[in-house]
């Protein structure tokens, strides 16, 4: 019997958490598993042992293990490799299947453009994108956030498009926010890579509300990426695909 966990970042703001396994329910809708469970690689409940082992408490035969992550780093290719490794031990005759982060991929661009969009604020002509990730010591993330980026670039009707992060990676968006203060950008969208709410946002919130109380250029915070339709049509793909592998 095939069943399918989906594995959540986890956060301890609790509308976070809320957040991801309401969307997570509407994936589960559109998936055809007869066991689907949703575990949270840490801050929040369930785990991601307890929900491995509700699926194989139902009588799961095959689980296809799916990271809700946007991009790839230490959590795709350590810490839940390693979990689930360890629970593989302990129900040896359980077959695994992995899905991946979503990555770079193309239909991403289109949700960025409509945080755009929905800002209802024309677009001057030398304006500004910049996109604040998470951010991560693994160089992949900046690699791909960078990519991410580039195609948007090439998709909107800005100026340019520059990528910043929030721990663990150059430039911060501090050092990003300086760097367009100084080539005199009159217009700059800040979009923030992230999945929901939590501890990050509050951060760059409160950073923009501080420099909106300053002189300078126009500061336009879109809303963060949250869990959209795309995305469910971007996991249903991903998770149809594993469960069509042999």
């Amino acid at each position: 019997m095939e069943a399918i966990l989906y594995i959540c970042h986890g956060s301890r703001v609790k509308q976070a958490a809320d957040e991801a396994v309401a969307f997570i329910q509407k994936v589960m809708q559109k998936v055809d598993a007869p066991i689907q469970e949703i575990g949270f690689l840490e801050l929040a409940e369930p785990s991601i042992a307890e929900s491995f082992e509700r699926c194989v408490n139902k009588g799961a035969t095959t689980i296809i293990a799916v990271p809700i992550l946007l991009l790839t780093a230490a959590h795709a290719k350590e810490d839940i490799p390693e979990e689930i490794a360890h629970l593989q031990s302990r129900f040896p005759k359980i077959e695994l299947k992995f899905g991946k982060p979503i990555g770079v991929h193309k239909k991403m661009i289109e949700i960025l453009l409509e945080r755009i969009k929905e800002t209802s604020i024309p677009i001057k002509q030398n304006a500004s994108v910049l996109l604040v990730g998470r951010g991560s010591s693994d160089p992949d993330v900046k690699r791909d956030l960078t990519t991410i980026g580039k195609l948007l670039e090439q998709k909107s009707f800005v100026k340019q498009v520059q990528v910043c992060f929030l721990t663990a990676a150059e430039p911060s968006f501090e050092q990003a926010l300086e760097r367009l203060r100084q080539d005199e950008v009159e217009q700059i969208f800040v979009i923030p890579y992230l999945f929901f709410t939590g501890i990050l946002m509050k951060k760059i919130e409160k950073t923009i509300q501080k420099i909106k109380r300053e002189h300078g250029p126009d500061y336009i915070l879109c809303d963060y990426l949250g869990y959209h339709p795309i995305i469910e049509d971007i996991l249903y793909e991903q998770i149809s695909e594993l469960q069509n592998q042999k």
